[in-house]
């Protein structure tokens, strides 16, 4: 495997929870203890339910949000102990690809001009330089030179997708965090817009943190999947060995939930019910033990640890 390029120790992220008067009752722990890794060239799924810490572990990573505690390396360096122009410096090479592209394009601005703005902020390009990167970038993604005089609300959902990415590969990044890239799209557009980041990742050697509530869709790009439930990473490993044999009884239930020809279910181990514990106020343990059929004491007694079995697979429970 390639050395990494991001590194994530033992991170947290932890909002407060104000009462009217405005004090501190608690702590929402969106992300409480992510330890993971990704190789350069990688494609690395993270998916879980809503809620789960998916987009606010991408945001931590990228600095939209501040890490409570824990370590954030990206190509060697601490991503929290950089001064504010090495951090601009350095997340030029680090991206985020929002879920609703449309939201992250000004509606007043055409697109060549959105296009062209990173270049005009970051670098030291000549107009005419930028003028040809737009158009280099623009067809690697697929898109004709006739939408640079459109605005967003003229393309489709698709196209604002297209544009979005663009609008990172303008800084030639190493590593773009795709956060629900294909929500809200057809399936016909999905396998397009997938067909698209491959070739993108080839053609401009990146590494991708794909976030993705779409199972079926992580299976079909990602070599690795890291399974996320309440801020914490309960199950990781290679994509084919966890949806062949998951371990955790979440990830069998997730997997379980997949609809397939026919309107059955992969398997019977579908045993969600309801919605996940608070996280501003967790249960003890295990924190999935209140949704697991499997349950014992010694899971309201004990945190499980994340722990590599012998065939390579993380698992975070205490019967895996």
């Amino acid at each position: 495997m390639n050395a990494a390029v991001l590194v994530l120790r033992d991170v947290h992220k932890h909002f407060p929870i104000r009462d009217a008067w405005g004090r501190r009752t608690a702590w929402l722990r969106a992300v409480d203890g992510v330890t993971v890794s990704v190789a350069r060239g990688e494609i690395l799924g993270v998916v879980g339910e809503s809620g789960c810490g998916k987009t606010t572990l991408g945001k931590t990573i990228v600095g939209i949000h501040r890490a409570s505690s824990g370590e954030i390396r990206f190509e060697g360096n601490e991503v929290g102990a950089l001064s504010p122009s090495e951090g601009r410096a350095l997340r030029r090479t680090l991206q985020y690809c929002y879920q609703d592209p449309g939201a992250s394009l000004d509606p007043h601005w055409k697109i060549g001009r959105a296009l062209e703005e990173p270049l005009v902020i970051h670098t030291t390009l000549s107009a005419v330089e930028r003028r040809a990167r737009v158009r280099e970038v623009l067809t690697a993604v697929g898109l004709p030179q006739t939408h640079l005089d459109l605005y967003p609300h003229e393309i489709s959902g698709g196209q604002q997708r297209r544009v979005g990415l663009a609008r990172i590969l303008m800084l030639r990044p190493s590593l773009v965090i795709l956060d629900e890239p294909t929500s809200g799209l057809d399936v016909s557009v999905q396998a397009t817009v997938l067909r698209l980041f491959l070739e993108l990742r080839e053609r401009f050697d990146l590494t991708y943190l794909f976030i993705s509530h779409d199972l079926a869709v992580v299976r079909l790009v990602s070599r690795r999947i890291a399974v996320m439930y309440l801020g914490k990473v309960v199950e990781m490993g290679e994509t084919d060995s966890v949806f062949a044999a998951p371990r955790h009884p979440y990830t069998q239930s997730l997997l379980a939930a997949v609809p397939v020809v026919g309107g059955r279910r992969v398997s019977d181990d579908f045993w969600l019910e309801g919605e996940p514990p608070n996280p501003g106020n967790l249960p003890s343990g295990c924190r999935f033990r209140t949704r697991c059929p499997r349950a014992e004491g010694r899971c309201a007694a004990e945190e499980p640890e994340l722990r590599m079995l012998a065939d390579g697979t993380q698992v975070a429970c205490h019967f895996a």
